[in-house]
This record gives structure tokens, C-alpha cells and sequence, in this order.
């Protein structure tokens, strides 16, 4: 059994999937439909970081979606001839969009202008650089959740990692005032994340409700193959179902940890990421040495994939 795996943000790069443009018209076209979908200069902001659009969430999400794609393009041409079978799919936060794609739920098309209005309404979602995310290193989520609930810390888990790396939102102040306290109780490390707001909490509700109401002008079709939600950690290849999950997914935590072992008790063996950098298979072997895991960011991965 093979799953394909796409990152999320904080995967991105200055030149990602740049060879696989060179090298094969079909990523030529990715970045040409995303591009006149969105009227945004992806070649510019992911080839040259052309006014330094790359960090910049209203950007970053759609440039790691279209390198995501644009290497997906290339693996699903040449696996038409090679012919690896892919059982199931899932991605981390922004990269379950693409996971999406890769099932046929969603075209490319429909999903850049979902992935232009999420980045726009995320980097907006409250006032700049009064909100964020912090990693938390050395601890599991229950006993982070444990500390949180004693000291009555005003943070929520964002992003169960692995059972060492857990990510957590909140405001400014209140990140601040958990630290010292997070770092006593046994973390080795509170490393703050460069982002623009804290994803994957309460604090973007309002923005998820903006987001629904794009959501439910797009059509989503029933997965080929099933995808593991962030939101439940569970498998799906129903539409409704996914379409709910997805319209969880801004304002709660990605279960990855969970999602990953969930994947192992359905009987994956065989992992493939797909996307720029190899943080997500990193992350996999923290949660799991069970796994067989492929990344691929470059075409000499592809080339030893298929040789």
C-alpha cells in the first residue's frame, strides 16, 4: 500500500520545483493554469523571491501548492507508464489541498483560487504581528495539553507534530507568558515560528466563516483514493465529508500524529512526499520507523524513483 504525503508551510524555498520546470512541460503548465487562475507571478515570487513574497502567507501557501503540483504532474506522468498504486493520501495543513488534487476532489484551477482566498484571508485574519505560533520540542500532546489545562494558559495546540514536536497558537502576549512556564514543566525548547497569525485556533474562526462561504461555491467530488483528514485523522473518500473537514480545518488542530498512525493500522507500508523540502518525512519516522518513506523535491529523486 502506497500514500502520497504534501507538506505544508514552512516548506518553502527559493527555487522549489525549478528543475521539474526546466525539465518537463507538464510543470510548465501547472504553474501556467495556477498563474492564470490567479493572476499571481508564481514564477517571479518562487524562482526569483521577487519583492520578498515568498514568507508572506498570502503567498507562500499558493507557491508551495503550485511546486507541490508542479512535481506531482511529473510523478503522475511518468507513474502512467510505471504504474506505482496509490491507496490513500494526506497532507500537513496547507497540503492537504493538494492531496485533494492528487485524488481528483478538486482541480487545479478550483483549488488555487481556494489556496488564494485561505492565504489572503489567514495573513488578514488579525492584526499584524499581534498573534503567532511557537514550537514546542520534547513533549507529546497530552502532556503539553496537561501543562496548559493546570496553569490555565490562554494557548491551544495547533499542530500535534510527533510525539516530540507540538506546535501551539495564541497571541503575542499570551505565548509569552506560557513560555517560561511550558520550558519549567520539561520542554527543551520553545522555538517561535515565523508566521503571520496563529493558525490553526480560535483566533481564525472569523476568517474560516469568510472561508466557508467561498467553499460552498466550489464543487467537491468523491476521492479515487481515500484522504486522512487534519481535522479528524481518519480516512474519507466521500465528498461531504471531506468538504466538512476542510471546512474545520483553519480554526483546529492538525492531528498529524494521530493521522500517521491511523495510516499504519490501515496497512500503509510505503510513504511518498511529494513537495518541496523533507520535513514531513521527518516527522514520520518521530511518529513511526514502520514506514518506507520516498521524498521527492527534485527530478534526480524522480529519476531514482522510476529507474
Amino acid at each position: 500500500m502506497t500514500t502520497l504525503v504534501f507538506p505544508g508551510q514552512g516548506s518553502q524555498f527559493i527555487g522549489m520545483s525549478k528543475d521539474f520546470y526546466d525539465n518537463f512541460n507538464v510543470a510548465k503548465q501547472v504553474f501556467e493554469i495556477i498563474e492564470n487562475s490567479t493572476k499571481i507571478p508564481l514564477k517571479k515570487i518562487i524562482f526569483e523571491n521577487k519583492d520578498n513574497l515568498l514568507d508572506i502567507t498570502q503567498f507562500t501557501q499558493i507557491s508551495i501548492f503550485c511546486a507541490s503540483m508542479a512535481i506531482y504532474r511529473v510523478f503522475e506522468s511518468l507513474n502512467n507508464q510505471n504504474k506505482i498504486n496509490i491507496n490513500c493520501s494526506l497532507g500537513h495543513s496547507l497540503g492537504e489541498y493538494s492531496s485533494l488534487v492528487s485524488s481528483k476532489v478538486l482541480s487545479i484551477e478550483d483549488c488555487s483560487m481556494i489556496l488564494k482566498v485561505r492565504g489572503e484571508l489567514m495573513q488578514n485574519a488579525y492584526e499584524k504581528n499581534q498573534s503567532g505560533m511557537a514550537a514546542i520540542i520534547g513533549l507529546n500532546c497530552k502532556q503539553l495539553e496537561d501543562i496548559i489545562n493546570e496553569n490555565n494558559l490562554d494557548v491551544e495546540i495547533a499542530n500535534d507534530n510527533s510525539p516530540l514536536q507540538v506546535v501551539i497558537s495564541g497571541t503575542v502576549k499570551n505565548l509569552n507568558t506560557s513560555e517560561q512556564i511550558i520550558l519549567k514543566n520539561g520542554a527543551k525548547k520553545f522555538v517561535e515560528l515565523k508566521v503571520s497569525a496563529a493558525f490553526h485556533s480560535k483566533i481564525m474562526i472569523e476568517a474560516e466563516k469568510k472561508f466557508i462561504s467561498f467553499l460552498e461555491k466550489i464543487k467537491f467530488k468523491n476521492a479515487n483514493y481515500p484522504i486522512i483528514s487534519n481535522y479528524t485523522g481518519s480516512a474519507t473518500s466521500e465528498s461531504n465529508k471531506i468538504f466538512q473537514n476542510i471546512s474545520k480545518q483553519m480554526s483546529n488542530r492538525v492531528r498529524w500524529t494521530e493521522s500517521i498512525q491511523n495510516l499504519e493500522k490501515i496497512g500503509g507500508k510505503k510513504i511518498i512526499e511529494i513537495g518541496p523540502g523533507k520535513v514531513l518525512s521527518g516527522l514520520i519516522k518521530r511518529i513511526s520507523n514502520n514506514f518506507d518513506i520516498i521524498s521527492i523535491n527534485s527530478v534526480k529523486d524522480m529519476e531514482d524513483l522510476f529507474k
